[in-house]
């Protein structure tokens, strides 16, 4: 018979977070959305802005709830509801039929980790100590996914103009045979991180293991609560964004690529920035690239697939040519700055000033 382990009040950890007084913006959203509908600006920032905390909680129910499993399995949780967010945002998006904010958010959330997270995280440790090391195989192996990932945003644009298709049937399955085989590469990645391989992926310094502070019960109760309310705001968040980006002047691209990617990341970059502080760079790198990795080879894929059952045209995987070239300098300077397991906090510099261009350029993009 086994019992569970002691466990702090939820409740009070909860709300001894600093993000937790964000949680008052879930019911705020909520409330305005019913009574000022109109308001879609307002909506569109605030339920932004809920995504924040919610996607935190959701973090630390899913991180309690693996203490509670294999850690294979706990890997998986982490995996299947890292990047619920996006997945939801992603999904009644489709539903609106907003197919560009949707692969305009996936770009942006790519670049979010890569070179807003990760070159905040690197300036900051390397401001508070010179140099700090990572493990470089871990890393390289994350980029060269990515590489992966940036490869198969480049050859549906190549058939695209090479065929001239003009977004036809056969445009369509190139794009779900193509999330087919990412998906299974994916699979692949996870078998060989979390198993083969899992010893020499491993940080440098190990750590002593955590406990869960958290029963089982508790941490299931705040990870189903947790997805419902992200539900419940993305659903609000994709009925805003059309009106709220052509009232505030903005393209959807810039939308998408920048202001939906900011909050919707923002959980992780604060996890990611609070490791580098902590001098654990394995873990900042490790959730900035895997953050980036899943987005690239799990939700990309996953909602081309789903986008055939949510009542409007398929998806694909044509982007546009500047996301193809933002992502691909993006995934060369990564893997460049990473690949040698050191970090200073010039880098960190070097990767934002690569978001800031990026940024001014995606807003100067005429909608």
């Amino acid at each position: 018979m086994t019992t569970e382990l002691p466990s702090r009040s939820v409740v009070s950890d909860i709300l001894g977070s600093r993000i937790s007084w964000l949680l008052l913006l879930f019911p705020i959203t909520v409330v305005v959305d019913v009574l000022l509908p109109g308001h879609k600006i307002w909506i569109f920032f605030l339920s932004a802005a809920a995504l924040v905390p919610l996607a935190h909680l959701l973090s630390v129910a899913t991180e309690q709830m693996s203490f509670h499993t294999s850690p294979t399995i706990g890997a998986l949780l982490n995996v299947t509801f890292g990047n619920a967010g996006e997945l939801l945002v992603g999904f009644f998006a489709l539903r609106q039929g907003l197919d560009e904010v949707v692969k305009a958010s996936i770009t942006g959330s790519i670049l979010s980790n890569l070179l807003l997270a990760l070159g905040v995280s690197v300036l900051i440790a390397g401001v508070r100590k010179k140099t700090l090391s990572f493990n470089p195989l871990a890393a390289r192996t994350r980029a060269t996914l990515l590489a992966l990932a940036g490869l198969s945003l480049i050859l549906p644009a190549v058939y695209h103009y090479a065929a001239h298709a003009q977004g036809g049937p056969r445009e369509r399955d190139l794009s779900f045979a193509f999330s087919s085989i990412l998906l299974l590469t994916y699979g692949c990645a996870l078998l060989f991180t979390l198993h083969t391989h899992s010893q020499l992926l491993a940080a440098r310094h190990d750590e002593k293991p955590e406990q869960s502070a958290w029963t089982k019960t508790a941490s299931l109760l705040v990870l189903v609560m947790a997805s419902c309310a992200i539900g419940w705001v993305s659903e609000i968040l994709a009925g805003s964004i059309e009106a709220a980006s052509k009232r505030l002047g903005l393209s959807d691209l810039f939308v998408g690529v920048i202001l939906v990617a900011l909050f919707g990341n923002a959980a992780e970059t604060l996890s990611a920035i609070r490791a580098a502080l902590s001098e654990r760079m394995d873990l900042s790198v490790g959730i900035t690239l895997g953050s980036s990795t899943q987005v690239a080879l799990f939700v990309a894929p996953a909602l081309v697939i789903v986008s055939k059952w949510t009542g409007h045209h398929s998806m694909n995987l044509l982007f546009t040519p500047v996301e193809i070239t933002s992502l691909v300098l993006a995934i060369a300077i990564t893997g460049q700055i990473a690949g040698d397991g050191d970090s200073n906090w010039f880098e960190g510099v070097q990767l934002l000033a690569v978001y800031l261009m990026l940024a001014v350029i995606f807003f100067l993009i005429p909608g």
